[in-house]
């Protein structure tokens, strides 16, 4: 860790600290945790991953925080991007969407912000909740209290954060991107371009490549019971988190306990023909000193438990197999089900509990 990386997150530790009356580990290894609170949940992702998997912690615990990529550069997030400078709203959107309740008023916000003008002029596709979020960032000029007046607004259940206050460009290495040249490695840049990309993705980086992150993200980190990192599109959702620096650190020093929950197939392009364990290699391959607690898969989708098993052993972490997919058979998480899948691994796998 850098001198400055550390400095911050010790800053951070003592404000953390200092705003509950107690270090982190007293939650979990010192003071027990009152009998029947909350597990405070950070869930890091983005696009329908990060949806599925907010969709569920929702339903389990009220202590919330989802922290978003932002590298999209495509679509009406590109576009805004592109002509204000702005952080990419897309990902933040949808993570507010899925936090929003099941009664009347959460699911009509959640329809109305991720609604999409269709006409033939500049509106055309762009996302109602896109235009709300660029027009407070503006009004007020801080990200992270224009999503929490959203959020607020929305009647959310958790808070959404981004986690990095920069707009950042996602860089692929990428082995036979040109058909015509199946053995050359090419430079893939834009993360919309490398979900896509027809090659084998060798590793990715971010530009700038010492991208500062949200304070906020990184305290939230630190103060977790439980961190959850993915389902989502591996290379342009999950690893980011881990490429930038302070975000790592704090992933790699919280006292919370990790969860990684695994994508129910492989996605076309990015991870085309990856067996379970081997997202599980590239993960290693970005983030060496990452451990984790559990890795959470659905049952039909590992052929073979025991080659997950000893990939997962390179994190130290425990394997957990459950029916977390939709029963329609499309590759999608069951809200109901995933939730399940957490709320047993927080009470199994948690020093604390039950919360609920």
């Amino acid at each position: 860790m850098t001198g400055r990386a550390a400095l911050r997150l010790s800053r951070l530790r003592r404000v953390t600290a200092e705003g509950r009356g107690g270090r982190p580990s007293e939650a979990r290894g010192g003071k027990p945790r009152r009998r029947g609170a909350q597990p405070k949940v950070v869930a890091l992702g983005g696009g329908m991953g990060l949806s599925a998997s907010l969709a569920a912690l929702r339903r389990i615990t009220g202590d919330l925080t989802a922290v978003v990529t932002v590298a999209d550069d495509g679509g009406s997030s590109g576009r805004l991007r592109d002509e204000l400078g702005v952080l990419p709203p897309g990902d933040l959107r949808k993570a507010l969407a899925a936090l929003c309740g099941d009664d009347d008023w959460g699911q009509t916000w959640a329809r109305v912000i991720q609604y999409r003008f269709q006409s033939k002029g500049d509106l055309h596709e762009h996302a109602v909740g896109n235009l709300l979020i660029v027009a407070l960032w503006e009004q007020l000029g801080d990200h992270v209290q224009a999503l929490d007046l959203v959020g607020k607004l929305l009647g959310a259940q958790g808070r959404v954060l981004p986690m990095s206050a920069v707009p950042l460009e996602l860089q692929a290495l990428v082995k036979g991107h040109d058909p015509a040249r199946p053995d050359d490695i090419d430079t893939v840049r834009g993360q919309a371009t490398v979900a896509l990309t027809r090659g084998e993705v060798q590793s990715v980086h971010l530009l700038p490549h010492d991208p500062p992150a949200v304070p906020e993200a990184v305290a939230a980190v630190l103060d977790a019971d439980w961190v959850v990192l993915g389902p989502g599109s591996w290379f342009s959702s999950v690893i980011p988190h881990l490429l930038v620096p302070e975000l790592r650190d704090a992933l790699t020093e919280t006292k919370a306990r990790r969860v990684l929950s695994l994508n129910l197939a492989p996605q076309p392009g990015e991870t085309e023909g990856f067996s379970p364990q081997r997202h599980l290699e590239v993960l290693a391959r970005h983030a060496p000193k990452l451990a984790l607690d559990v890795v959470l898969a659905d049952e039909a989708a590992v052929p073979d438990r025991d080659l997950l098993t000893e990939a997962a052993q390179r994190f130290e972490a425990a394997v957990e197999l459950a029916p977390v997919a939709r029963p329609d058979g499309s590759s999608r998480h069951d809200p109901e089900l995933l939730a399940a899948a957490y709320d047993r691994i927080f009470r199994m796998h948690g020093r604390i509990g039950p919360w609920r």
